[in-house]
């Protein structure tokens, strides 16, 4: 039987951490022993505070008052003394505070639903009369508003793992056990359910869950992108290049933040721990751009400052080109903007450059993966490594000829030196994400050579308005400054500064004058557009 229904609890999925995760902060800082709330909560089973909380039989208020009293009683028998500052709305108003939408299950729930699914929630609630019940009326709206249905424990006087509750939901959705699917992150919870007949999700974290969700819905959820937040402030989304990772910014993201923005930086579609789809054409600049809005759509972020480099780059300027509103303004770092050329095929004017011959090695998928994935240590250790003559290998790599001598790092030592500006640490963490990713999904950026050219024909008039930056590396082997020739013609308001003794790896390799830069011009940028008041759909 297909199934057609899928259930998601609240606390511990489509919102967390849950409840358990601010009891133990509360204890912690309160210098309680562990469990010391849970055990307050739970005391008197089916009769105890939480369940008739969960019922609806006490309010949020009076779970408050009879927690307090209970918590009095259990440090007195006990020998503890409790702060007296004390309380335990303390961690209610906490996870209010801290507890954010899980955006990837919501995604999902979405998805889920445009592809016929009926969607819905199941979760113990509480009837909330305290002082931050607007949280709670504003988290239950936003559900309302993505879901088919809401079912709260405390509006049907019974809760999970209560078998009626499950009855209730299956009647709600006019569907029969084996068309439904129930997430939820205590596994007490999902056993009435399997019993019944339901498919059950133990959710323990959101990428698994996500997956289990695809093979039992035949479904897939959509991409999503792993990132690293820091700073409050104008949002500024850092894109990196090949083949590399989020921590390619780790020194740009602390000087960023601290300077009064917030700092996003992604790792790309395909690299360690996003989405990395098996199909080549998930991998053109139309469907990496796309993802970038949906992206930035799923975090409520209207327009943004970009920054890439590398690959990266490519992406910023094509949404500069092709997403003007979402974008502020745009830097590239390395990575120049050219307009595509309709009189001459991309393919035939790759080949005219010597310097991009490993491009072409790249073509054929499962050769370069063999390769590079041979000993990902090594593979890094050979690519990413800056100009200074203490850090150079015996000889330099050369982007020339490639398919002739059978292989990118043909000739290089079987165990480089440690490259200066990809030390130890930094290393292993690029390594474990590259084991988890491996490198199909980064390959195949550069297997869409043609419909990359294609969409940008579609715009081959237009010019970039938005501010620019353009920052070229006098030392950069394949992106040369001499490529970056005119581009004042297509972006008016383009400004440019060079960094001439560094090569491809800007971020790494000059961190302290690129943070000068980037910061100059971000600082002069004119200041946000207040945002329209919309109202919230």
């Amino acid at each position: 039987m297909a199934r057609r229904a899928v259930l998601f609890d609240l606390g511990g999925v489509l919102f967390g951490p849950g409840l358990q995760h601010f009891l133990g902060s509360c204890e912690r800082d309160c210098a309680l022993p562990r469990n010391f709330l849970q055990k307050v909560l739970l005391a008197g089973g089916s009769d105890s505070p939480y369940s008739r909380a969960m019922r609806g039989q006490i309010t949020l208020s009076q779970l408050f008052s009879e927690m307090e009293e209970g918590c009095r009683q259990h440090a007195s028998t006990s020998g503890i003394v409790l702060p007296p500052t004390f309380s335990v709305s303390r961690a209610f108003e906490e996870m209010a505070a801290k507890g954010t939408v899980n955006a990837p299950l919501l995604q999902a729930a979405r998805v889920l639903r445009r592809n016929g699914f009926k969607t819905g929630v199941l979760t113990n609630n509480w009837v909330d009369d305290s002082a931050g019940r607007l949280f709670t009326a504003t988290l239950m709206n936003l559900l309302r508003r993505h879901f088919d249905l809401v079912i709260e424990s405390c509006q049907l006087r019974a809760q999970k793992p209560d078998p009626e509750i499950y009855t209730y939901a299956l009647d709600a959705l006019q569907a029969k056990p084996q068309e439904v699917i129930l997430l939820d992150d205590i596994g007490e919870n999902l056993k009435p359910a399997r019993e019944m007949g339901m498919a059950t999700i133990l959710v323990r974290d959101t990428e698994t869950a996500l997956k289990e969700l695809e093979e039992l819905s035949g479904v897939q959820p959509g991409v999503q992108l792993h990132f690293v937040e820091m700073g409050h402030g104008p949002v500024v989304c850092l894109c990196h290049g090949f083949p590399e990772s989020w921590l390619s910014w780790r020194y740009q993201i602390p000087a960023l933040a601290d300077a009064g923005f917030r700092v996003i930086a992604l790792e790309m579609k395909g690299y360690g721990e996003s989405t990395a789809p098996p199909d080549l054409e998930e991998y053109s600049q139309e469907r990496i751009c796309k993802d970038l809005a949906v992206f930035l759509d799923k975090l409520g972020i209207p327009q943004t400052v970009l920054v890439g480099h590398d690959w990266g780059g490519a992406v910023v300027w094509n949404m500069a080109l092709f997403y003007p509103e979402r974008v502020r303004a745009v830097a590239s770092l390395n990575t120049p903007y050219r307009p595509a050329d309709p009189s001459v095929d991309i393919v035939e004017k790759m080949k005219s450059y010597p310097t991009f011959d490993y491009q072409f090695y790249f073509q054929e998928p499962g050769v370069a993966e063999a390769e590079l994935e041979k000993d990902i240590g090594r593979t890094l250790k050979v690519l990413i490594r800056s100009t200074r003559r203490e850090d150079r290998l015996p000889f330099a790599l050369n982007f020339h000829g490639v398919r002739e001598r059978g292989g990118l790092l043909v000739g290089f030592p079987e165990n480089p030196p440690a490259s200066q500006i990809l030390p130890g640490p930094e290393l292993q963490y690029y390594i474990q994400r590259f084991e988890k990713s491996g490198f199909s999904g980064p390959l195949n950026w550069y297997r869409n050579m043609r419909p990359n050219w294609r969409w940008a024909l579609s715009a081959k008039d237009r010019k970039i308005m938005v501010p620019a930056l353009m920052v070229t590396a006098g030392k950069d082997a394949v992106l040369h400054p001499s490529m970056s020739k005119g581009m004042e013609e297509w972006i008016p308001r383009l400004r440019r500064e060079h960094l001439e003794e560094c090569g491809h790896w800007t971020q790494m390799e000059r961190p302290a004058a690129l943070n000068r830069i980037l910061l100059e011009w971000l600082e002069g940028l004119p200041p946000d557009t207040p945002l329209p008041k919309i109202s919230r759909l």
